[in-house]
């Protein structure tokens, strides 16, 4: 029974962010504050032969050559095999991918220094752009970089007897998918305000960043200078999804500068910059054969897959982290006796890939559950019969798959029933059978996944993170003051910690102050990514409470002159059999009073760091089935999603409002996914998507109304039994809504094998069914 734990409070930041006071790297303002703007590449391979700058402006323009000492950035994965790119933070003697960072400029103003950066000249000997990942890979292909043998960052083979099954399998079935290169859209850019405290003899970056601790020791790496002398301060976020999860050129730079100029300066991305240069994601390529006996049950599944990495392995989770994910979780819940599958990470020239919400996960079940309904067509059975006669069952919890995942909890079958019953199939079927009066056809949609959450470990195994720490306080005055180096990006963490907070210490939430993002106040933490949050921070914010809730217990109990264990805390005092004492008193009794405390009174104070990591460090598995119901315009290609459901199981939900948001905002990123985000390259590498009126993102009029179901099946390996699911509703869309599109286009003879599900991708698969 918990009085603050699964309670729907509201948002405690949202009274600042509705009422305009946040504070975002756009609001900050330093004296003598100089803003930056960067000289890009407009070619995406080539070599740099000369940069010109007019004498007068070279006071204002640095190149690579004046970054001395300054190292490039390396993100090496541990995996065997990898091989390493080198990332100079301004381009040395070659550029990789349109918008590469050539030299640096600063003004008084941002306008001002991109007049600088036009007066600028470079000259390059352009080279073959190498842009399609499966072309990449021939023998005959242009090289990235002359260390990456082949364009292949990293190969991960997972190797069955695929030949044995394949033999005798009643059904085989072959699909060939693939998934657009997105480019991560959050509200806010990147930016950074840095500036060199002379009295400290510290750097001090404020950035938008989700994980200060790890920027700070990427920055020390890179500039060479000692941790101590670097500060990191994460103000409010304005989205992150994985974007604001890296260290790129454009900090390291302004760096170097603060620490040379003697007054702060500033970068602020411009949409334009983000969507040309910086963010992309989610680039795949899929052949499968499935292997299955007559009733649909897979006897084996075989794949062989790539992932478009980009020109550079991005600090730190490095090129090889879709790659590594793919293979180990395309099996996803499904019990697969055989498996095999060669995922390849491939360098091209473009912009980095980065990890987006979801991270393979989204490629990984839209690939898998397409093959599901092919299986599903091919025998003449409802696709969701299919998949309950393959997802593993709640008495084989826990369950390790065919790629040793571990799933702690949960009943899968469950959760497709009840999106199955939701979105009513009988009814949508007899829909179909009527069809509609404006001609256009129904089709339904399911996907079932798991989404392995909060997990510990590197992609070769290995501790990742030793703890998360949580620093807690009784303050003088009576209030708990709690200090977390991880970072809120939007996930409603001042809230939900504090909800922790409250729920040991025994009061108000609303009275409990969480402060996140800053290197100098807090524990080092790895930050905010993997749907993490609350199962590491929120278990650390637990630990270090309760090592304070005794200590505080203990001094009550004194004052109450009875023993520690005659009392309890909650509602604000610690309570005895005579009577009480209020948390403030007892703060005031031991900071400002302290002689009429006992002698033995704990010397460690009323300050506590507590660690915590979740009893199994490979993750913590979020099951989640999605089902929806479309309308396809066969005369315009275009799509209408009538319903959408989503059934979740992210254990014991610490707040079921936040839940509900992470979902209902997944969703909408899935859906852009699904039908709408797409950042095509021609033939010479240009991004052909440089503004928003390029580049479609779904907005209200797209984003149905989604209707959740829970299911709270507890992790026996996490604090309160709750589970990861800052991600888990981006994953699903593209997979339902692809084989709900494709069910409507059945009868029609045409398939769609790519998303997203464009009206011209529509009426091309039309086109060519017809003839």
């Amino acid at each position: 029974m918990h009085k603050y734990i699964g309670a729907r409070i509201p948002r405690k930041e949202d009274d600042r962010f509705l009422h305009g006071r946040g504070r975002y790297i756009g609001d900050l303002r330093f004296a003598n504050m100089r803003d930056v703007a960067f000289v890009r590449s407009p070619v995406a391979h080539a070599r740099v032969v000369g940069i010109r700058i007019p004498e007068h402006l070279r006071a204002s323009v640095f190149t690579a050559k004046d970054l001395a000492g300054v190292r490039p950035i390396r993100a090496v994965s541990p995996l065997p095999g990898f091989q390493v790119s080198e990332q100079p933070p301004l381009a040395t003697d070659k550029v990789r991918q349109v918008g590469e960072l050539i030299a640096m400029c600063v003004a008084d103003t941002r306008a001002q220094a991109e007049d600088i950066a036009a007066q600028v000249t470079v000259e390059y000997d352009e080279l073959p752009a190498v842009i399609d990942m499966l072309a990449a890979q021939e023998p005959q292909s242009v090289l990235v970089h002359d260390t990456v043998k082949g364009n292949i960052f990293i190969r991960v083979d997972y190797d069955g007897d695929i030949e044995t099954v394949a033999k005798t399998a009643p059904v085989k079935v072959t699909r060939e998918v693939r998934t657009a290169r997105q480019v991560m859209s959050p509200i806010e850019c990147r930016g950074f305000v840095a500036e060199w405290d002379t009295r400290l003899s510290q750097l001090v970056l404020h950035g938008a960043t989700q994980f200060p601790h790890v920027v700070r020791t990427g920055l020390a790496d890179v500039l060479q200078i000692p941790e101590v002398q670097i500060r990191v301060v994460s103000p409010d976020v304005g989205g992150g999804f994985g974007y604001k999860a890296i260290l790129a050129g454009e900090e390291v730079a302004l760096c170097w500068l603060a620490m040379r100029c003697g007054h702060p300066v500033r970068w602020l991305e411009d949409r334009r910059e983000q969507l040309v240069a910086n963010a992309n994601c989610r680039e795949h390529h899929y052949r499968m054969t499935a292997y299955a006996d007559a009733t649909g049950k897979l006897l084996a599944f075989e794949a062989k897959a790539a992932v478009d990495c980009g020109a550079y392995s991005a600090y730190p989770f490095t090129a090889a982290i879709e790659p590594s994910q793919v293979g180990a979780i395309l099996p996803g819940p499904y019990n697969i006796p055989v498996y095999r599958c060669s995922t390849v990470g491939v360098a091209t020239n473009k912009c980095p890939q980065l990890p987006y919400r979801g991270v393979a996960r989204p490629g990984v079940c839209y690939a898998m559950e397409f093959m599901i309904d092919a299986i599903a067509r091919e025998i003449g059975r409802e696709p969701h019969e299919v998949r309950l006669a393959n997802l593993v069952r709640p008495e084989q919890m826990p369950y390790d798959n065919v790629t040793d995942k571990h799933f702690d909890s949960g009943d899968y079958p469950q959760l497709m029933r009840m999106a199955v019953d939701a979105i009513d199939l009988p009814a949508v079927r007899e829909r179909q059978r009527r069809g509609e009066p404006d001609g256009r056809r129904i089709g339904v949609g399911l996907a079932v996944f798991s989404e392995q959450t909060a997990h510990g470990t590197t992609a070769d195994g290995k501790r990742r993170v030793l703890y998360e720490q949580t620093f807690a306080r009784l303050t003088p005055d009576g209030g708990v003051d709690i200090r977390a180096g991880i970072q809120s990006i939007g996930q409603g963490l001042e809230t939900t910690l504090a909800q922790v907070a409250g729920e040991i210490m025994g009061v108000d939430p609303a009275l409990v102050q969480v402060r996140l993002g800053d290197t100098e106040t807090s524990p080092y933490s790895s930050g905010a990514w993997g749907s993490r949050g609350m199962v590491w921070a929120g278990g650390a914010t637990s630990r270090a409470c309760k090592e304070l809730a005794q200590r505080v217990a203990k001094i009550g109990a004194a004052m109450l002159q009875t023993g520690a264990a005659n009392v309890m805390l909650r509602d604000g005092a610690v309570h005895g059999p005579q009577g009480s004492v209020s948390l403030r008193d007892i703060a005031r009794a031991y900071y400002l009073a302290p002689g009429d405390l006992p002698g033995d009174t704990d010397h460690h104070g009323l300050e506590v760091t507590g660690g915590y990591a979740p009893e199994r460090l490979t993750g913590i598995h979020t099951g989640s089935a999605h089902a929806c119901v479309v309308a396809v315009d066969p005369e315009i290609g275009g799509v209408e999603i009538l319903d959408y459901v989503v059934s979740e199981d992210a254990g014991i939900l610490v707040n079921p409002m936040i839940v509900d948001g992470q979902i209902y905002g997944g969703a909408a990123q899935g859906i852009g996914s699904a039908l709408y985000e797409e950042m095509p390259f021609d033939a010479h590498g240009q991004p052909l998507a440089s503004t928003l009126a390029d580049y479609l993102l779904p907005g209200p009029t797209e984003v149905p109304d989604i209707r959740l179901l829970h299911m709270e099946t507890p992790s026996p390996y996490t604090e309160f039994g709750q589970k990861g699911v800052g991600e888990g509703g981006a994953i699903g869309p593209p997979a339902a809504i692809a084989n709900a599109v494709n069910d409507a286009l059945r009868p029609l003879g045409a398939e769609i094998c790519e998303i997203p599900i464009t009206p011209r991708r529509i009426l091309e698969a039309l086109h060519k069914a017809k003839a």
